[in-house]
């Protein structure tokens, strides 16, 4: 068995999307390979550009020029070109990005043969290579052995390593049964054993899957992007209308007006600027997921998570770790809190179910560590029975459900002490499950066993809160219990014994109020809700069917990480706006910084409104024409990063945006064209 090693620094550095030299070098090859105007004919406002880029070309290389010279007509295609080429470099920068992720996700790619079970009786095994197995296939996955193909444990429990997909070296435990049991193809079993279904065709696990979604091969433009390359377009169509009522006014005003120059005027006034970060913004937005390692499937979920009202969370795995856990033991009168302990530990040896471990672990933390006495008779926990102890040396120990302890020892529940009755009533209204413990025939205690809610949890909550999201818990407990649940978690409302059924008719039901809803679960009974929400959040460690049916897959396995999501998807659309505002104003004012420039020759009178100054009508132009190729390379990095979400109300946002890109868009294009007119006219470049 050969398998690949795998550097989780390099595989983390990838998903977090660093630039480097080979993602830059890539990102140049690619800008040119994208010259190609079938790539281009999607974005039409670098189409348009290409098209002008190549007449001044063909103008430049049959010597005509603009009547101003071979070497200015040479100038203006060049820079024309560098204006299409530097928008391609926008979006190779953010694709090469996704591209070294896919590389890096690539490389956990393993030459293996699995252990297929050939018969299920003999247990049989046959070497067998990964992309040799079919949908159901059973194998074999012992301690040190990479899992060929994703999958559900059908028998087992194992420590698995998913550096792989995560970029976590800390193994996480996969067992049979419940919502942890599927397994990922290129995962690493660390101890034990499983036998694992094969569920996945070869070449379509969910690591395949992945590779390809952070290349974005098959990403589509979300209706965001289709309306603002509408608006573009649209903008385009006006500018091109006035330009070309240049033509008459010149002739009017006695000035030649070149075409090719004309047409370079109208490169500068149309919005190339977004237009060349349009698609940088889109791809840097599923980008910036995998910075917090959650892997979009589609640029249109990463939008909607953006404007989200409502988001349904499934409580167990979810809110809660899902195993109920011993947090405390109380003693009845006249009973030490040790010795209640102590009772509750030794009748728990034999109980290997989480909850049976799980007062081990509490009994360990408060430094008691026992073992099972030599010659013991350990009473394992059946769903019989309903409680579990150990017999030795003529002391016995009982750990079970109230009514099952109680008939051991003999008590009916009106028999049993007051203490007791209350701390089991308190327990039971508190949401949680009591325990009864007994040793040697008499009552010692309760065990207070509760659904342990994830630290961190009721903050994260609060700061949705703040954000302006609604967030209701769903949970197949009764109401008493989810209401305890639902005030620990600190979440805004719940529904309780929930079906798969309810769930839809609540998405639906808020869907029909006009409210955009994202669903976080990890169980197969998800799955309907997922698929219905706008956005379904599918825990990785959770059912192949949720993760299916999501749009987004949280690597970590982290509810509160829908708070990333959520803001990365409003920092997307507050990066386009932004973006959108600046191009815009910057167009404006290039307008009315050149045009003055360009008639002062034949209208002396426009020279009070050159305020800028601008040495000559060619220098106005090509001045123009550079500053619009700069800029766009200025604003990818603000495209990458994006504009810093700030949970502040929609007006706020707006004035801000206003002031600074706005104002900025108007203020840059006078700075910048007249610092680049000073540098070409001393260079006698125009």
């Amino acid at each position: 068995m050969t398998q690949v090693a795998i550097d989780h620094a390099s595989h983390r550095t990838a998903l977090a999307g660093g630039l480097s030299g080979a993602i830059l070098g890539r990102a140049l090859r690619d800008a040119f390979v994208k010259l190609n105007p079938v790539k281009l004919v999607r974005n039409p406002v670098i189409f348009t550009t290409w098209i002008v880029a190549l007449l001044a070309t063909v103008s430049a290389a049959a010597g005509i020029g603009s009547g101003q010279g071979f070497g200015f007509a040479l100038q203006l295609a060049l820079w024309l070109w560098a204006t299409v080429l530097f928008a391609n470099v926008a979006e190779s920068v953010a694709e090469g990005r996704g591209k070294a992720a896919a590389d890096s996700l690539r490389a956990t790619r393993v030459t293996t043969k699995a252990k297929l079970i050939v018969d299920p009786i003999t247990g049989a095994i046959v070497p067998t290579p990964a992309h040799e197995l079919d949908v159901g296939a059973i194998i074999l996955v012992e301690a040190g052995d990479v899992i060929a193909s994703d999958g559900e444990i059908i028998e087992g429990v194992a420590s698995v390593n998913e550096a792989a997909i995560t970029g976590e070296s800390a193994p996480v435990i996969r067992e049979s049964g419940g919502d942890r049991s599927a397994v990922t193809g290129g995962t690493t079993v660390v101890s034990d054993w499983i036998k694992v279904r094969i569920t996945a065709k070869p070449g379509a696990t969910f690591l395949d899957r992945m590779i390809a979604m952070v290349e974005g091969a098959d990403r589509r433009k979300t209706p965001n992007e289709l309306a603002l390359g509408v608006l573009l377009a649209g903008l385009t169509l006006v500018f091109l209308i006035a330009v070309v009522t240049l033509l008459g006014l010149g002739a009017y005003s006695g000035v030649k007006l070149d075409p090719i120059v004309l047409g370079a005027l109208f490169i500068t006034l149309i919005p190339t600027t977004i237009g060349g970060l349009l698609s940088a913004v889109g791809i840097a937005g599923m980008d910036r997921l995998l910075k917090v390692n959650v892997l979009a499937t589609s640029g249109r979920a990463v939008e909607a998570a953006g404007d989200v009202d409502t988001l349904l969370l499934d409580k167990t795995g979810t809110i809660t770790f899902g195993n109920r856990m011993a947090v405390e033991v109380i003693p009845v009168p006249g009973v030490r809190p040790e010795a209640a302990l102590r009772a509750a530990i030794m009748g728990s040896l034999a109980d290997e179910t989480p909850e049976g471990r799980s007062i081990i672990e509490l009994g360990r933390n408060a430094g008691l560590s026992l073992s099972l006495p030599v010659g013991a008779r350990a009473i394992p926990f059946s769903a019989v029975t309903r409680q579990s102890g150990v017999d030795a040396g003529g002391k016995t120990w009982r750990k079970g459900a109230v009514d099952a302890v109680l008939k051991t020892v003999g008590l009916d529940e009106g028999q049993a002490p007051a203490e007791f009755r209350q701390a089991v009533d308190r327990i039971a209204r508190s949401g949680g499950t009591p325990l009864a413990v007994a040793e040697d025939g008499v009552l010692v205690g309760v065990i207070h066993l509760k659904d342990v809610v994830k630290p961190g949890v009721k903050e994260r909550f609060a700061d949705l809160r703040r954000m302006g999201l609604r967030t209701v818990m769903i949970t197949g407990d009764n109401p008493v219990t989810a209401a305890a649940i639902a005030s620990e978690a600190g979440v805004d409302d719940f529904l309780a014994e929930a079906t798969p059924e309810d769930k839809m008719r609540l998405i639906k039901a808020e869907q029909a109020r006009g409210r955009l809803v994202a669903m976080c679960g990890d169980g197969a009974n998800d799955a309907p809700a997922l698929a219905q929400a706008d956005v379904g959040v599918a825990m990785q460690t959770g059912a192949q069917a949720a993760r299916e049916a999501g749009n987004m897959v949280d690597l970590d396995s982290d509810p509160t990480k829908v708070i990333e999501i959520v803001e990365v998807g409003k920092q997307l659309l507050i990066t386009r706006g932004a973006l959108t505002t600046f191009s815009i104003a910057n167009d404006v004012a290039k307008y009315f910084a050149i045009i003055p420039a360009m008639f002062v020759v034949g209208l002396p009178a426009l020279g009070a409104l050159n305020i800028m100054g601008l040495h000559s009508p060619q220098s106005a132009i090509l001045s123009a024409v550079i500053f619009n190729a700069l800029v766009i390379i200025a604003l990818i990095p603000l495209a990458l990063r994006g504009v810093k979400y700030r949970a502040i109300g929609a007006g706020k946002l707006l004035s801000r945006n206003l002031l600074i890109y706005g104002l900025g868009g108007l203020v840059a294009p006078f700075v910048g064209i007249k610092l680049i007119d000073i540098v070409i006219s001393a260079l006698g470049l125009a």
